[in-house]
């Protein structure tokens, strides 16, 4: 995965996009972090983020035109914030000094502002923030321009005198009572200005430039032209912006900040003698992608002020701010605990994936990129359709073919995958008395490992049904391979089982697990395929005895998330049987992974748990999932949860009845039992089950120890055989106990046990992936 593919994925995450207020303020006022600090009473914490963007903050604070509330996305659901009167609370309850001493040294370069109004004003104060030494000429007596038209009441003097101060502080220089024109009657010649200084801004407000025969390119209206970009015009000296671009009817206060702020931008840059052009799309008001549900909120009113004159109180303010949203999209985090976990959201573990791919040393996020569940709900609930799966995919097949995938993270899963492609379970068989098939039931390894009585139930249910022949084949679908960034192993899967599926005749495929249904659906086209449960939705339900009927919560499986039909057969055969369905918050289309998806299970079981946990509480009613590791998974977690199956044909009595939980080496042994019960007693074969190297005695705690370590009673069955055939053990002289080892592959299993009667106790198990090499 490289830098450009990383970009294309992560600009699909919209998290980082401006809420609409900022997004549509011209100078970007951060309104979403300044309600945050308002909401706390923090009102000096929310004047600072206004005060940064804002270069007159008492000004801009009481008369500003605040684009911000109209783009307010509370205003959906009733009211806009009034974000304008709450920078004025921030204003007026702020306990800091006003004037931040944050500029640069002096230059030797000058500038001059032809006009005391806002924009003007905005070009001086940020140029002698950089150093800039700046002459303002105006024809009236002091700093302002229109703002001094505006009522005392709604904009106090004393405010305007606060807020210029800073330019007196940093040395600017103003000449009042002055005209700038090279027309007769000037009191200063422009073209003096362009040779004494190193650049002009024209901040002319409404007045006509034609009148002061400046000497710049006109266009059609007889206005300067001026570069909407840079605000340049014919001279590369000068600059023009404000009211003067503005329609007369249509004044805006906030955009004239704005353009004294990019031409001052244009100004410095000049000055630097570096690009006019570059990097300038940020500036002024600006589209967002930015996405924020709405769903659920109540619509309130503006709070009402008890004196509009004097503004909020401390108190209203607060409760104005209450009424935020705190724009942000996160959808995809609030329903995938996986993100959640990691505490932050898609575009920002992009970056982190890519730059755990570009380092050469030490890979600190491998865990994450190795712990999502690929289930692809984030990409369903992102307007954008941002989908980690296919990030953590690309970035666990880099790590793969770069040599940076440690053999231990996903190893046990691929040993998992080879066992059920070995002879101990793989088939596929035509049925008895035919040499070819209609149909093929490919269960999948899960579903044969969890519940192999009721594979063979589905198998002779199907014989009955097709009379034209049903073949079985047995095996992994190859789906850890590919969830592990394994390409080669995978596609060597799928070769094999499209080859043992034209060896068969080519039938259509009936699948009993949903991963399978997947794997077959997205990477074997050639193949007909049908889910079990569409299937027997259409051909029938088989003849079973009448039982209680049960409200039941329905889990659809993850990799089920945009199979409608199977969606609806499942719950049609639930209500054929009798219960009654409960539909979960997120099911279907935003169904839930039960943990087991994209191998999170085995890289990181305590995220997994939570998975589970998150999911198993949505409901105080018993569930049911037509997958059989989430079957498994939840039952594992004390949650009552029946497989599809269980409900249709029952236990061996016939009756319906939760099963235990299965687990790992349960379900290698269940795999090649029923190869066994399937070959003698479908097949007529004389096969005996393989006898077990030792036998041994393990109890339930360090049974349940080592489900999570990853350890197979065969493993240790191994370790024993081992010790015992070689001698290769240790003995503990005060308990007898013996400590063996052994290493199959990668992984070194350990076991402390003792000879019994015709077994042996198996009292410790552990297991380590460490290497030790000479240098």
């Amino acid at each position: 995965m490289d830098q450009q593919q990383l970009h294309v994925m992560e600009a699909n995450c919209t998290q980082e996009n401006l809420p609409r207020c900022t997004a549509a303020c011209p100078i970007h006022v951060d309104a979403r972090g300044m309600m945050a600090a308002v909401r706390k009473g923090d009102f000096s914490a929310g004047y600072d983020l206004f005060a940064k963007m804002a270069p007159f903050p008492g000004i801009i604070s009481r008369v500003c035109d605040h684009p911000c509330q109209e783009a307010c996305k509370r205003g959906e659901v009733g009211d806009g914030i009034a974000i304008n009167a709450l920078e004025r609370a921030c204003r007026d309850f702020n306990t800091k000094s006003l004037i931040k001493n944050n500029w640069i040294p002096n230059k030797d370069k000058k500038a001059a502002v032809v006009g005391a109004g806002i924009s003007g004003l905005t070009v001086a104060l940020d140029l002698a923030k950089k150093g800039y030494k700046l002459t303002v000429f105006d024809a009236g007596n002091e700093f302002g321009g229109r703002l001094l038209k505006i009522p005392e009441a709604k904009l106090p003097r004393q405010i305007i005198a606060d807020d210029f101060e800073i330019l007196t502080s940093l040395g600017v220089q103003a000449k009042f009572g002055v005209t700038v024109g090279n027309s007769d009657g000037a009191d200063v010649l422009f073209d003096d200005l362009l040779t004494e200084f190193d650049a002009v801004y024209l901040g002319l407000g409404q007045i006509k430039a034609a009148d002061l025969v400046l000497g710049l390119e006109m266009d059609s209206d007889g206005c300067i032209r001026i570069d909407p970009v840079t605000l340049g015009t014919s001279n590369p000296k000068v600059f023009a912006g404000g009211s003067y671009r503005q329609d007369n009817g249509n004044l805006s206060l906030i955009n004239s900040v704005s353009d004294g702020r990019s031409a001052a931008v244009s100004i410095d840059r000049v000055l630097q003698g570096v690009s006019l052009t570059a990097s300038r799309s940020n500036e002024g008001p600006l589209p967002t992608r930015l996405f924020t549900s709405t769903e659920g909120v109540e619509p309130q009113p503006v709070v009402a002020m008890a004196d509009p004159g004097q503004g909020y109180t401390g108190e209203e303010a607060t409760a104005e701010a209450e009424r935020c949203l705190d724009c942000q999209c996160m959808e995809c985090v609030k329903l995938c605990e996986y993100m959640k976990h990691y505490r932050a959201f898609p575009r920002s573990y992009a970056r982190q994936i890519y730059k755990n791919m570009s380092s050469a040393a030490g890979h600190k996020s491998n865990q994450m990129i190795n712990s999502c569940s690929m289930c692809r709900l984030c990409e369903e609930v992102c307007q954008d359709n941002f989908s980690m799966a296919d990030i953590c995919r690309k970035a666990r097949e880099t790590m793969v073919s770069t040599g940076k995938m440690p053999p231990s993270a996903f190893g046990f899963a691929l040993q998992d995958l080879e066992y059920s492609n070995s002879d101990a379970f793989a088939l596929a068989r035509h049925e008895p008395g035919f040499s070819k098939s209609e149909v093929m039931f490919y269960p999948g390894c899960q579903l044969s490992g969890s519940a192999p009585g009721q594979v063979i139930k589905v198998y002779n249910y199907l014989r009955a049904k097709i009379k034209d022949g049903v073949g079985l084949m047995l095996g992994c679908c190859g789906a850890p391979a590919d969830w592990a960034g394994q390409k080669e192993i995978f596609i060597k899967t799928i070769q094999s089982i499209k080859s043992e599926w034209e060896r068969m005749g080519k039938p259509k495929v009936i699948l009993g697990c949903p991963t399978c249904f997947m794997i077959f659906k997205n990477n074997l086209p050639d193949i007909s395929v049908e889910f079990l449960w569409t299937f027997i939705d259409q051909i029938g339900l088989p003849e079973v005895p009448a039982t209680e009927s049960y409200t039941l919560a329905v889990h659809d499986s993850c990799t089920t998330r945009y199979e409608r039909e199977v969606h609806d057969s499942v719950r049609n055969i639930l209500r054929q049987l009798g219960h009654k369905v409960e539909e979960l918050k997120t099911s279907r289309e935003l169904t839930e992974c039960c943990g087991f998806g994209g191998l999170m299970q085995i890289s990181n079981k305590d995220l997994a748990h939570m998975v589970v946990d998150r999911r198993t509480g949505e409901s105080d009613k018993d569930y049911v999932a037509y997958c059989a590791m989430c079957r498994d998974n939840f039952t594992n977690r004390g949650k009552k949860t029946y497989h599809l199956l269980d409900l249709i044909f029952g236990d061996k009595t016939g009756k319906i009845a939760a099963r235990p939980p299965v687990g790992y080496s349960q379900r290698h042994e269940n795999r090649a039992r029923l190869k066994n019960t399937l070959l003698r007693e479908i097949w007529g074969e004389a096969v005996q089950d393989k006898p077990a190297l030792v036998k041994l005695v393990i109890s339930d705690e360090l049974s349940s120890l080592m489900e999570d370590s990853l350890i197979l009673v065969s493993d240790l069955q191994q370790v024993v055989e081992y010790a015992e055939r070689t001698g290769n053990r240790l003995q503990n002289s005060t308990n007898g106990h013996f400590l063996a080892y052994y290493k199959p592959a990668y992984v070194t299993y350990w076991a402390e046990y003792s000879a019994g009667e015709n077994s042996f106790v198996i009292h410790d198990a552990y297991s380590h992936r460490m290497e030790i090499t000479d240098k």
